[in-house]
């Protein structure tokens, strides 16, 4: 498989494990120089980050959720998000990412969206991280770990993750299974 494969396959497996439906947001951390067999932040590529783009907005367009792609630290993980899909509770903040101060696949994201705006912080329904970028910030609570059938992109690990409501109550509270 390549990587664009690999990619497309993780993105609709997540999807599906996921539950997630119309107008979620789905946040990727993402490092093109792991998937590329290099150390994090050393060897960034845009060829990488247009395989991946393609391979993973291919899939959320079809399903209507929305990605959200991670800054790297250098940027504070901010994220660079379509303005339709801003959630009130999110600031604009004035950066515009580049490959060595935000990231290939962020700076990509940005130069392809419609109307991007790159936020701080938001509250995905789901993640996944290619290469070790650290997401959890970026996910809403409770976040659950999501195993799938590959466990890398290229030669990057993968971690994935799905959120689910908190459970309250006490030894006599009932649980919907469908939010689990």
């Amino acid at each position: 498989m390549n990587i664009r494969e690999e990619c497309t396959q993780a993105i609709k497996e997540l999807c599906e494990t996921a539950k997630l439906k119309e107008g979620d947001i789905l946040v990727i951390g993402c490092s093109t120089s792991e998937v590329a067999g290099d150390k994090i932040g050393t060897n960034g590529s845009y060829d990488i980050a247009e395989e991946l783009y393609d391979a993973i907005t291919y899939v959320l367009v079809q399903k209507r959720i929305y990605p959200a792609f991670q800054c790297c630290e250098h940027l504070n993980r901010a994220i660079v998000i379509e303005r339709e899909c801003m959630p009130s509770y999110c600031e604009e903040v004035n950066v515009v990412p580049q490959r060595n101060a935000g990231g290939s696949l962020a700076t990509y994201a940005y130069n392809c969206f419609c109307d991007p705006v790159v936020v701080e912080e938001i509250k995905a329904d789901a993640g996944i991280d290619i290469g070790s970028t650290l997401i959890g910030m970026h996910l809403k609570r409770v976040a659950v770990p999501v195993r799938l059938s590959i466990s890398k992109i290229g030669e990057a690990n993968i971690t994935c993750a799905r959120v689910r409501p908190k459970f309250i109550g006490g030894s006599r509270a009932v649980y919907n299974d469908d939010l689990l």
